[in-house]
């Protein structure tokens, strides 16, 4: 008796608080399921990551990954709808549920997956903070830029690494923030600054969208750590699960040899019990997640494997060619790697 009063009493003080996990359990896919769509936080208009097409669509790695979740949970990778947001409302859309998944080219740090409420499902980019240059400036490394003017994107990790950066180096800088990349660029173009430092990613992106693009040069050093995932909101292992998992099945698919285009007939006739499982041919894949057994079929299918969906927004047949480096599978030089389907 003193032991069932003392586990209620726990229950009670933990639901006081806010804390219980169980009162939030299911709601998020029980909501999306409702109303039959996931409403996906993207960035402002960030090239290879979430931008508008010439028709209006989102397209980009980012979008791609709520693409992928759509897929997961409804077999139609179309049932996602987008909300473009600055880096100052990406968190509170997230919080106050505006959005189920923000997928917008954000730094996991401790304080944002401890103090915020959040919690990240993943790594989809490895980047690192850089900085971009006009070639008249006549400087080939960070090192050179003491005194320099630099743009940078408010509400966002590069305010605190530049300025730890410059401080250890024992030089000075004015910095000058905006509250979106392409007022961030456009000063630089402009010259009212000297530099744009943001994600390396993200540098390359900007310059594209440049009047003359081969004027501007990413300088070689790389400040920071920065990878870059989906976040949920925390108390909901059950949604986050299905975020994790659709990020590690395109992993999966990528290291097995699994494409969109032959998805369909290896989930038909494989002879390998690794693909058998994580395609759903064999045993129960998806039911804890309470998702069909096709489930990574049809994200294969209709969004492709990681590496097709880096190809298609960010590699060499992209105005961004950006190399694979870190971003390559674990096999493949690379450190992207997910846990096996078992």
């Amino acid at each position: 008796m003193k032991m069932l009063k003392s586990t209620l009493a726990v229950m009670t003080a933990a639901a006081a608080l806010g804390l219980s996990s169980f009162a939030h359990a299911g709601a998020t896919l029980d909501a999306v399921q409702k109303k039959g769509f996931v409403q996906c936080g993207v960035s402002d208009g960030l090239p290879g990551f979430s931008v508008p097409d010439a028709k209006g669509t989102i397209v980009g790695i980012d979008a791609d990954v709520c693409r992928a979740v759509a897929a997961a949970v409804f077999g139609d990778a179309t049932k996602v709808k987008f909300s473009q947001l600055n880096a100052k409302e990406r968190f509170t859309a997230l919080q106050s549920g505006e959005v189920d998944v923000l997928s917008r080219n954000t730094t996991w740090t401790s304080s944002r997956d401890s103090g915020m409420g959040l919690v990240f499902a993943g790594v989809t980019y490895y980047d690192g903070i850089g900085f971009l240059v006009n070639k008249k400036l006549g400087v080939s490394s960070a090192k050179e830029l003491d005194g320099a003017t630099i743009c940078i994107q408010a509400g966002t990790t590069t305010e605190l690494n530049v300025s730890d950066y410059f401080r250890a180096n024992g030089l000075k800088y004015t910095p000058i923030t905006f509250d979106t990349s392409d007022e961030s660029a456009k000063s630089l173009e402009s010259g009212r600054c000297d530099v744009l430092t943001s994600d390396k990613s993200q540098l390359y992106a900007q310059r594209s969208k440049l009047a003359a693009p081969t004027d501007y040069v990413v300088l070689p050093e790389t400040i920071s750590k920065e990878p870059l995932g989906p976040v949920v909101r925390k108390g909901d292992e059950e949604w986050f699960s299905i975020v994790k998992w659709t990020l590690f099945a395109m992993l999966n698919a990528e290291e097995m040899g699994v494409t969109s285009k032959n998805v369909e007939a290896e989930a038909k006739g494989t002879k390998n019990p690794d693909v058998a499982r994580m395609l759903g041919a064999d045993g129960e894949y998806g039911k804890d997640l309470k998702l069909p057994k096709d489930w990574v079929v049809q994200i294969v299918k209709q969004v492709g494997n990681y590496g097709e969906v880096f190809e298609k927004n960010l590699g060499k047949a992209t105005p961004l060619q950006i190399d694979r480096g870190l971003n390559a599978l674990w096999n493949n030089g690379g450190i992207q790697y997910a846990p096996p389907v078992r």
